[in-house]
């Protein structure tokens, strides 16, 4: 029998499966406590983002019958081997997916509905607290589905939850994110936003999430094409379309009106953040598979928190990039800066100054966004070292750095103050006055052939 039934091509349990097939996924059999304890084994085993880094599974959670997954997505190779491409073709694939989405296909029904509970106690699912100072625990995978029903624009977003009691919770969202702004339009009209909350998603419905795209535009459409085929979509009460293949479904309303405090609650750069009030969530309906598997994503600044933001942003920045320098290629948003406040762009044949604008045009993109280095293409921007190579032999401090006072933050930059915080470029391309020469010295390239074939044959 499958360790995993019902491993439909548009599951997480899919993704499972490979992965334990793969030798990638770790069973932790032992007993774990969801208060802290879970969290320890992910931080104890987070591979710092190494391809070779496992997942995990909890198959005995104290005080629960359901299982915990999480570190799935914890490096840019199992991000891209979730997408079924290579890491090195991983941002002009969703790019592609960005230019031609596929709408999702509607089907009578789905796996994630074979049980289901009206006026749900989230005391019931085996939520996971993190880190000591954080005041409760939290649903950390959530991909939350909106509908607004004044213009029909559809959203899918993450959003960290903490539970009230019963069921209620409190929903952690940034002023300006899509999610926000659509609750307070109903608000203002009145009206509470219909939301739904997934958990144990697809691999692209995951990444469709976490992508910065327009207001109205639809994730669900991208996570179709990343896949390849539409997604398969059942609908909620309120007409919300969720992944069938999915394990939990929590159907609920969000006012913008009421709110309670949060307390600290770790962010991506690895320290508290004090939000202050956020909004409310009310569940009125809970659905899932009946072996329903929790998945989480490690907070704080742990490779799947800080690389499923980092991939989808570098995608959006590229995006961005070559709207203002058609010259920009690939862009790299790693662990480094936290997956949200440093990039790199690599640049291919350009005029004096494009570098420049390169540089303002991802400040301009993305808030967060504080520090932008500009390489050769002849540089892989996710290399950290062969990027502070490229800034040790191509850049001139006194002529390449760019540093602009007082631009615009979000509130999750550690050091803003005010809503502003510096930022920073760093200009490290060739430039043809340095040197008369700057071919690099290597073996020819038929007798590094001939000897790897060589070498190859031990």
């Amino acid at each position: 029998m499958s360790a995993f039934p019902d491993a439909a091509p548009q599951s997480m349990r899919a993704f499972l499966a490979a992965l334990d097939a793969a030798g990638a996924l770790r069973r932790v059999a032992q007993p774990v406590d969801p208060r802290h304890e879970v969290a320890a084994c992910l931080e104890l085993l987070r591979g710092e983002g190494a391809a070779d880094a496992p997942a995990l599974l909890f198959e005995n959670v104290a005080g629960s019958g359901l299982r915990i997954a999480g570190s799935l997505l914890n490096s840019r190779a199992r991000i891209a081997q979730g997408l079924g491409t290579a890491p090195a073709a991983l941002q002009a694939h969703i790019l592609r997916a960005i230019a031609h989405p596929l709408p999702p296909r509607v089907v009578p029904d789905g796996p994630c509905r074979a049980v289901a509970f009206d006026d749900p106690d989230l005391a019931a699912l085996p939520i996971p607290s993190f880190f000591e100072h954080e005041t409760g625990p939290y649903l950390t995978a959530g991909v939350i589905a909106a509908l607004d029903p004044a213009t029909g624009a559809r959203n899918l977003s993450f959003a960290r939850l903490k539970p009230l009691g019963g069921s209620r919770a409190f929903v952690g969202i940034a002023p300006n994110h899509h999610l926000a702004v659509m609750a307070r339009a109903a608000h203002a009209r009145g009206q509470r936003l219909p939301v739904a909350v997934t958990l144990g998603n697809h691999p692209a419905v995951l990444v469709a999430a976490a992508l910065y795209l327009g207001l109205g535009d639809d994730e669900m459409e991208v996570a179709g094409a990343l896949m390849g085929t539409p997604v398969d979509v059942v609908r909620t009460a309120a007409g919300l379309q969720v992944p069938a293949h999915c394990e939990i479904v929590l159907e609920g309303t969000l006012d913008a009106g009421e709110t309670v405090e949060e307390g600290p609650v770790s962010e991506f750069h690895g320290m508290y953040e004090r939000y202050g009030a956020g909004q409310v969530v009310t569940f009125q309906r809970l659905a899932r598979r009946p072996d329903a598997i929790l998945q989480v994503i490690q907070p704080g600044w742990h490779p799947e928190h800080v690389l499923l933001g980092g991939v989808a942003i570098a995608a959006g920045l590229a995006r961005a990039a070559r709207a203002a320098v058609p010259a920009a290629g690939e862009v790299a948003v790693g662990m480094g800066g936290a997956g949200r406040l440093h990039a790199v762009v690599a640049l291919g044949p350009h005029r004096p100054g494009d570098p420049r604008k390169v540089m303002f045009a991802l400040w301009a993109a993305v808030n967060l966004v504080k520090r932008v280095v500009v390489v050769d293409d002849d540089i892989d921007p996710w290399d950290a070292t062969a990027v502070e190579w490229a800034i040790a032999t191509r850049l001139k401090a006194d002529r390449d750095l760019v540093v602009v006072p007082g631009v615009r933050a979000d509130r999750s930059e550690p050091l803003e103050q005010g809503g502003v915080v510096p930022k920073l470029g760093l200009d490290a391309t060739r430039k043809a006055a340095d040197r008369a020469d700057w071919t690099p010295a290597r073996v020819p390239a038929d007798v590094l052939a001939r000897m790897r074939k060589r070498l190859e044959e031990r």
